[in-house]
């Protein structure tokens, strides 16, 4: 009679240190930058000021961001997102000096935004162009759209309470911890990784993503999907331009040049795959902070703006690499 034995499996699971390196990567990034800048700069980048004044400017980045989040996981781009910021606070400003009610310019400026996205999602949709293409071609075409509505000239508005959306607390509302606009990009926040991850949207979005043509045989509607991302991509962009409005109080048409780089940077360092099929809220915000870290510490040590740049463009091309190093891998 043959005996059978059970013996339980002692072997252990080999550690994926690149999934982790994946996770823990812009925490990482921004603990190296923080204390980089920290052992430099230690009088000027250690104050409380200047902390608030990084996670004030992460505030609108991060809030674009979570749109350009949602566009990259489906394998597209959006190089126009700053004029469409830009946009937002001469549409916000121009209808303040109207008397339109605050939170009606506010909603304004985010309905333009969001028409922007309609457009931009139209002609990736309809026309089958590249998503490069259409956002490069319209990153002149807002841009110029917004210095004609200005007048070629920047706009002063009268004070509203749209103006304390993200300056620094005063006494009295030391409570609410941070600014209300740093709230309101918090819970845009947790309301798109609910969307990411509970809804057939934010399942959709990631199967297109990763693979168009199967996510088409399996019923996915592509182009209406990737219509949706486009519009709720730009409305994100509104808000951020809402954000950037209390943080500038004008409207200013020539603002936010440059700020997509930033935004690109922070959705690619914070785990999302220029290929399409990955990404994360929270590795968003990260991001984020990141980038604005950077650029404050780079003020902070008297580097010229080109410099700033210079480290900008690096930092998304090292990231790019080590996402294509990483899927090489695992290939």
């Amino acid at each position: 009679m043959t005996v059978l034995s059970y013996e339980p499996a002692t072997e252990k699971r080999a550690i994926n240190w690149s999934a982790w390196a994946q996770r823990l990567g812009a925490l990482i990034g921004l603990a190296f930058v923080f204390s980089l800048f920290a052992v430099l700069r230690p009088r000027t980048f250690l104050t409380l000021e200047n902390l608030e004044q990084i996670i004030l400017e992460t505030a609108v980045v991060a809030a674009a961001g979570l749109g350009m989040t949602l566009i990259i996981i489906s394998g597209g781009i959006d190089l126009s997102v700053g004029a469409n910021i830009a946009m937002c606070t001469v549409v916000i400003a121009l209808f303040l000096r109207m008397k339109v009610n605050p939170l009606l310019a506010a909603a304004g400026g985010v309905a333009v935004s969001a028409c922007w996205g309609l457009v931009i999602g139209g002609l990736v949709t309809g026309l089958d162009l590249a998503p490069f293409i259409v956002t490069l071609g319209l990153w002149g075409a807002i841009r110029g759209a917004a210095k004609g509505f200005a007048s070629n000239s920047t706009v002063y508005p009268p004070v509203t309470w749209l103006n304390s959306l993200l300056t620094s607390l005063r006494p009295g509302q030391h409570w609410m911890l941070v600014p209300p606009g740093v709230w309101v990009t918090i819970v845009l926040a947790i309301g798109v990784a609910l969307l990411m991850r509970y809804t057939k949207f934010g399942r959709h979005i990631f199967a297109i993503g990763s693979n168009q043509q199967t996510a088409r045989l399996c019923g996915v509607g592509v182009n209406r999907t990737k219509l949706g991302v486009y519009v709720l991509a730009g409305a994100l962009a509104g808000v951020a331009g809402v954000l950037h409005f209390s943080f500038l109080n004008v409207g200013d048409p020539t603002t936010a040049d440059g700020m997509e780089l930033d935004i690109i940077a922070a959705v690619v360092i914070g785990g999302a795959s220029l290929t399409g099929g990955e990404g994360t809220v929270l590795g968003t915000i990260l991001g984020a902070l990141l980038m604005k870290m950077v650029n404050n510490g780079c003020a902070k040590m008297h580097w010229d703006n080109w410099v700033q740049q210079i480290v900008t463009g690096a930092i998304i091309i090292v990231a790019a690499a080590l996402d294509r190093l990483r899927h090489r891998k695992a290939a």
